[in-house]
């Protein structure tokens, strides 16, 4: 592997000269700075990342916090964290992954060390204590998420408002009036988590004004817990025969447990999902889904960060419109078909 002083007898040149066309602190005539760039890449030459940080006065690393909580659908966060990752490297820039629960003291370590350039967090809740301490500091941030104040914030997400909205639109334009949401984990509620919160709030909404009824049960992940829930919602609303599902992990069992009630479909009954189109296409029922842009988010979120980090960025709050895909899940209401 090259050294800087090879690079330096190579373009004729001292190993300081290199070392400022490297960190930009002093100008450097462009003939200068030519010759020194193209022997650096004949040679293959890269800079040591101590020596870089030291030169520059930066890590040109950057840290995403993703807590991995059991409540979570872990490969969604994992798909945007490698989205992270692999856009960062495009721009020069290596990824600390953080996943521990650890709240404020995580930014405190990553602001307070100089471990990071800059920061990414994931699992946005609505009043996250976290944000008081991203405001009080220079560094730059990106929140992949939407909390309930968004100033002074710059903020990438799915418009799960939109998302709401869209699935009680596909439902009610099929004659269904009433509408089950499947939703995430309790505790993901009690933490008041921005994308489970939005989602409710644009199903809501908009079954209000479509004269839609709304049943909403929280389901923790797996079959007897899907059970439980269905048996609740068919108890409470018999006449229930549309399900919005926000909650990956029950998808297959609540497909499971309809086919063990004698409930065929589309034909009885109407499923919409909120996942990953891997999830909607691999299901024993290939689910009417809108998409979870996983790429997409981590790829805009280090785009404005790193535009923030070259002084280019301003708060500001980005919204990925929500695409419904139809499939073989939903049909006319029962009693539409009749």
């Amino acid at each position: 592997m090259a050294t800087l002083a090879q690079v330096a007898q190579h373009a004729g040149v001292s190993a300081s000269t290199v070392s400022y066309v490297l960190s930009g602190k002093r100008t450097i005539s462009t003939a200068t700075r030519l010759r020194v760039e193209q022997s650096i890449r004949e040679l293959g030459y890269h800079p040591n990342a101590g020596a870089r940080a030291l030169a520059s006065s930066r890590s040109n690393i950057i840290a995403l916090m993703v807590p991995l909580r059991t409540d979570m659908y872990v490969p969604v966060m994992m798909e945007i964290a490698v989205a992270v990752a692999t856009t960062a490297r495009t721009h020069g820039y290596d990824v600390l992954l953080l996943t521990g629960e650890e709240g404020p003291d995580a930014v405190r370590r990553v602001t307070g060390s100089g471990l990071a350039d800059a920061m990414i967090l994931m699992d946005v809740e609505l009043d996250d204590e976290r944000l008081p301490l991203l405001r009080g500091t220079d560094q730059p941030s990106v929140l992949i998420g939407l909390p309930a104040d968004t100033s002074g914030l710059t903020c990438v997400d799915l418009d799960f408002e939109a998302t709401g909205a869209l699935c009680v639109d596909h439902l009610a334009m099929l004659g269904h009036r009433d509408i089950a949401v499947i939703g995430e984990a309790p505790a993901v509620y009690e933490r008041h988590t921005g994308f489970a919160e939005r989602t409710l709030d644009g199903l809501r909404s908009r079954a209000g004004k479509l004269g839609v009824r709304v049943l909403h049960r929280p389901c923790g992940g797996g079959y007897d817990a899907m059970s439980v829930t269905l048996a609740r919602i068919l108890d409470e609303r018999p006449g229930t025969s549309g399900f919005v599902v926000q909650n990956e992990q029950a998808v297959e069992p609540l497909l499971a447990l309809l086919r063990r009630q004698g409930l065929a479909v589309p034909e009885d009954v109407s499923v919409v999902a909120v996942c990953p189109d891997q999830v909607a296409v691999q299901a024993s029922v290939r689910l009417t889904s809108v998409s979870i842009p996983a790429q997409e988010m981590g790829r805009h979120a280090v785009e404005r960060l790193v535009a923030k980090l070259d002084g280019r960025g301003t708060d500001d709050v980005v919204l990925i419109a929500p695409e419904l895909t139809v499939r073989t899940s939903t049909g006319p209401a029962p009693t539409a078909a009749s």
